[in-house]
C-alpha cells in the first residue's frame, strides 16, 4: 500500500524546466492554439516563463527577452500574430457582452494593443453595427440581459423606482458607458421606446 508521503510526492507539481529558445517557441505555439492574442500579450506570457526560469535555473533574462523578441517578429511575419485583426475581434466580442467604448478601449490597451489599432477597432465596430449609437446598442443589450431600467418587471412605487434607478445607472456606468447613455437606457419609458430609438439611429 502506498504511504501518504509517497502519494504526496507523486502529486507534487514538477518545477518548470529551463526556458530555452526551443521551449519558448513550443510554449508560444501552444498558447496560440488556445487563445487569440496580441503581440505584446504573447511577449508578456513568455516573459513570465523566463522570469520563473531565471529564479529556478539562473536563466539570463536578457537572453530570454531577445529570444522572445525574435519569436514575436517571426510570428508577425508568418501572420500568426496580427494586432489589428485581434483588436477588431476582441472589440466585437466585448461589445456583444455589453461593454461600452471606453471599457473596450481600456481592455484593448491592457492587452498591449496600440492606440492606433484600438481606435481603428472601435471605428470598425461603428461601421459594422450600422449606427453611430454603438454604445447605446451595447448598453441596451446589457440592460435587457440583466433586467435593468425599463426591462425590470412590475410597476414599483416611486421610492423603489428611484432606488433602482441609481443602482441601475451605477451598473451601466461600471461597464464603461457615459452618463448620457446610462440615463437614456435607464430612464426610457419602455423597452419598445428604447428599441425604437435605436432602430431610428438615435
Amino acid at each position: 500500500m502506498e504511504n501518504s508521503e509517497d502519494g504526496k510526492s507523486r502529486k507534487t507539481r514538477r518545477a518548470p524546466r529551463p526556458a530555452t529558445p526551443e521551449r519558448l517557441e513550443k510554449a508560444a505555439y501552444h498558447y496560440l492554439e488556445r487563445f487569440a492574442t496580441s503581440a505584446e500579450n504573447l511577449r508578456r506570457v513568455l516573459m513570465r516563463k523566463v522570469d520563473r526560469s531565471a529564479q529556478l535555473h539562473g536563466t539570463d533574462r536578457a537572453e530570454g527577452r531577445a529570444a522572445i523578441d525574435a519569436l514575436v517578429d517571426k510570428f508577425l511575419r508568418l501572420g500568426l500574430l496580427d494586432d489589428a485583426t485581434y483588436a477588431r475581434g476582441r472589440a466585437a466580442s466585448l461589445h456583444r457582452q455589453g461593454k461600452g467604448a471606453r471599457a473596450i478601449r481600456m481592455a484593448l490597451l491592457q492587452k498591449g494593443i496600440g492606440e492606433d489599432d484600438a481606435a481603428a477597432a472601435l471605428e470598425a465596430l461603428v461601421e459594422e453595427a450600422g449606427t453611430q449609437e454603438t454604445d447605446l446598442a451595447a448598453a441596451l443589450a446589457y440592460a435587457r440581459r440583466r433586467r435593468l431600467g425599463p426591462y425590470r418587471g412590475g410597476a414599483p412605487d416611486e421610492a423603489a423606482r428611484a432606488e433602482r434607478r441609481d443602482r441601475d445607472l451605477a451598473a451601466l456606468a461600471r461597464r464603461g458607458f457615459s452618463y448620457d447613455v446610462c440615463r437614456t437606457v435607464i430612464e426610457a419609458e419602455s423597452p419598445e421606446a428604447l428599441e425604437d430609438r435605436l432602430a431610428d439611429g438615435g
